[in-house]
């Protein structure tokens, strides 16, 4: 048998390293060797670990997301804590996984200065965000954790799913927003963002939501 350091394994930006058959204590040693500050995202459920690098593309479309996000909860006055790509793991039911964004809203006020997650006593996050690439072994992961609410932007489309019954089910009309057409929004400010700049585009949603939703 052959055994590898993780710094020998590379993957190329875009690309997916997947590693199978790993237990518990070997995926704790494996982030704790990649550490803390890093570009890469990873993804485990059942023994399969994914680690992703991240396009710059994809960096570019998480941002100008995640921004969307936080303009919509401001501006409708709706609190919230924000997490990034925070690691959540949970031995229990055996996944872990990176979100591109997450935000407790529902929950704001529990998490709120929460420096350390731990999901056998805290909350999944109640709305999370994935760009570009949610292979079945991120949305296990995502499933098994709890995390009521998922958005996947997948190139130029908004795909909304909430958790029922323990599994993802697309819908028109986002819980956290129940009176936003959230997706004809998010084209439009993604389009926007390609034209005139991602800066100009934020603040047209802002005055959007000002002078129609609020």
């Amino acid at each position: 048998m052959v055994t590898l350091q993780l710094r020998q394994l590379s993957a190329p930006p875009g690309q997916c390293l997947l590693i199978q058959h790993l237990d518990w204590a070997s995926l704790e040693a494996i982030l704790t060797e990649l550490g803390d500050q890093r570009t890469s995202r990873i993804a485990y459920s059942d023994g399969t670990l994914e680690i992703r690098m991240p396009l710059p593309e994809h960096e570019i479309a998480k941002e100008l997301m995640g921004d969307l996000i936080k303009i919509l909860l401001d501006e409708l006055e709706i609190d919230c804590e924000c997490y990034g790509s925070t690691t959540f793991k949970r031995q229990q039911v055996n996944s872990g996984l990176e979100p591109d964004q997450c935000f407790y809203i529902q929950n704001h006020r529990q998490m709120r200065d929460r420096r350390r997650i731990n999901l056998d006593i805290d909350p999944p996050p109640d709305l999370a965000l994935e760009v570009d690439v949610t292979s079945k072994t991120k949305l296990e992961a995502y499933t098994r954790l709890g995390v009521p609410e998922l958005w996947v932007y997948d190139n130029t489309q908004l795909t909304i799913y909430v958790l029922q019954a323990g599994q993802y089910q697309g819908v028109l009309t986002s819980p956290t927003f129940p009176h936003l057409p959230i997706v004809d929004l998010v084209a439009e400010t993604i389009a926007q963002g390609q034209t005139i700049g991602r800066s100009p585009a934020l603040r047209a949603l802002r005055n959007r939501i000002r002078s129609e939703f609020t």
